[in-house]
């Protein structure tokens, strides 16, 4: 008999909490350039207040829906994930901005493949992994397809290029590899075969060795590479225990780029002090471990691979962020999820927080 128990309501209001705050904390940081740009202070706020309804809305209806269901959509969802990450390059339908092609368009909605590739990948592994079992650990079976799979991903991002993305994918993917008992000579095997792949890519190419060479010292060079950087410490440096209050930050008055998207969290520094990173930060963690508690209590192997896949991928990207804006990562940019401002990235992470609360649903004992 399927077991129907309490929704984790932890996880659930953690999720509510941190998008209604990136709701505002996108208004405040974008009011002023959205203004200036589209002669509308509340050009930002409205689009990041529909993608968050519409969210909730997916959210709702995922947490309902029993999420064995969702086993059958793995590999049909893949595929059409690898289909859309193919579409950016088709004229007339993908979007390039910056020099990237990340984005498509359908009905005058702009849509991000790769955010939900990263769904795609998780529900796939979670799918195939539960049905292999003993077989993980044959490197013909348990290994090899995963890094097919994970290598045709790769190369539609690479692309585009999206670096960032392609690195998420590759760590959440070995990462569920390794908690699903694969031998670690494979892991050690793959990581010498792709660092130099890896070092190619970032050496080889301008933008991302200047990157590098600015993470190293910001100070060389502090108008053009090390300028975001160095305007990220001085947000944070500035906002001191409590913040300056919402709305009062300055760097976002065009000394911060992409203040309102990638480095959002520098405006959270500034205006709501170390006091509010540090909220922030807890709030992230505390969803992270509850996501994984109910990975552990989840009923079957394919409940405990997506929970524990979802969870990783929302601490693993927060993470990242975090450490970028305070430098202690290479510039990339990577959205922070439910407080970044776009569409994409929020309505996929609110759909996979609804997915997370089915499987808590399903959870054994005494309750999660």
């Amino acid at each position: 008999m399927e077991r129907r128990g309490e929704f984790d309501n932890t996880i659930l209001l953690l999720a509510v909490v941190l998008t209604c705050l990136g709701v505002v904390m996108v208004y405040s940081s974008s009011s002023i350039m959205a203004d200036r740009r589209y002669a509308d202070g509340f050009y930002f706020l409205k689009r990041q207040g529909v993608y968050a309804i519409l969210g909730f809305a997916l959210m709702a209806a995922a947490m309902h829906v029993n999420y064995q269901v969702l086993r059958r959509l793995a590999v049909p969802f893949l595929f059409g994930c690898v289909l859309l990450l193919g579409a950016v390059f088709l004229p007339g339908l993908g979007l390039s901005a910056g020099g990237a092609s990340r984005w498509i368009r359908l009905a005058g909605i702009s849509i991000q493949p790769s955010e939900l590739a990263k769904l795609g990948l998780i529900l796939y592994m979670a799918h195939s992994l539960a049905k292999k079992k003993g077989k993980i650990k044959s490197l013909t079976w348990g290994f090899l397809p995963y890094m097919l799979v994970l290598a045709l991903l790769l190369f539609f991002l690479l692309l585009q290029p999206d670096l960032g993305a392609a690195i998420t994918l590759g760590c959440v993917a070995m990462v569920m590899l390794f908690v699903a008992g694969t031998r670690l000579v494979y892991f050690l095997s793959a990581m010498i075969l792709t660092t130099p792949f890896l070092y190619f890519l970032v050496m080889n190419v301008d933008y991302r060795r200047r990157r590098i060479f600015a993470f190293l010292n910001p100070w060389d060079d502090p108008t053009n590479t090390g300028f975001q950087i160095i305007q990220s410490w001085i947000a944070f440096g500035t906002g001191g225990p409590f913040g300056n209050g919402l709305g009062e930050g300055r760097q976002k008055l065009f000394y911060l780029p992409e203040a309102h998207t990638d480095f959002i969290f520098s405006v959270i520094g500034e205006e709501l002090g170390f006091a509010g990173v540090f909220v922030i930060t807890a709030m992230f963690l505390l969803l992270v471990l509850r996501g994984i508690r109910a990975a552990q209590a989840a009923p079957d192997d394919f409940g405990k691979y997506l929970a524990f896949g979802i969870s990783l991928l929302i601490g693993l990207e927060a993470f990242v962020n975090f450490a970028v804006v305070m430098g202690m990562l290479p510039t990339k940019g990577l959205a922070l999820p439910f407080l970044s401002y776009g569409g994409t990235s929020l309505v996929t992470t609110l759909l996979a927080v609804g997915v997370l609360l089915s499987v808590s649903r399903q959870a054994k004992g005494d309750g999660i």
